[in-house]
């Protein structure tokens, strides 16, 4: 075989580039018309038939009003609490550390709200299911502690306020209940 210079080869291998290159795009935008009668059919029988979910989840707006409405029944009582509040699947929308709240308050306020809108109770009435399953404690990202409150629409969880720093479960769910309420207005 007869050795090529090197300019015959850089012009060789250009050109198989740009067939492989050429046969790529072709590929790629015949893939990229529009879809097929088929496609669009099966996309109209999964929306006719309901296979697809619609689910509500608050605005930040919302989700900052309730946490606002937490930081405000707290002050009202001399409290320095954190609130979270976390979507229907647990995922933080807004979290805010109270003037004053301690260290593990934003953490723990983020835990009760997951547990409260896992569960879809206040978690003072899930702290009572513990004595029947103790286990449910080992669950990860909850806490069993009172303090969180669901926020449901039909009766459907949505979201879930965690408020965490006072001085006891009870205050700290009542000024989650207060987040809750703003939200009716």
């Amino acid at each position: 075989m007869r050795n090529l210079s090197l300019r015959t080869r850089v012009l060789t291998g250009s050109a198989v580039l740009a067939a492989l290159g050429a046969g790529t795009f072709g590929a790629v935008s015949a893939s990229a018309a529009a879809p097929a009668a088929e496609t669009r059919a099966a996309v109209k029988a999964d929306t006719a038939n309901r296979n697809l979910q619609q689910s509500t989840h608050l605005t930040v707006s919302a989700a900052t009003k309730a946490a606002e409405a937490v930081l405000d029944a707290a002050k009202k009582e001399n409290q320095r609490v954190s609130v979270a509040v976390v979507d229907r699947n647990g995922n933080t929308i807004v979290s805010l550390r109270g003037d004053g709240a301690g260290p593990q308050s934003p953490e723990s306020a983020v835990k009760k709200g997951y547990t409260a809108v896992s569960w879809n109770a206040p978690t003072s009435e899930l702290v009572k299911r513990l004595a029947q399953a103790p286990n449910l404690k080992d669950i990860p990202g909850t806490l069993f502690l009172g303090g969180g409150a669901p926020v449901q629409v039909k009766g459907a969880p949505v979201a879930g306020i965690g408020v965490a720093g006072a001085p006891s479960g009870d205050l700290d769910e009542k000024f989650a209940q207060a987040g809750v309420a703003s939200l009716a207005k």
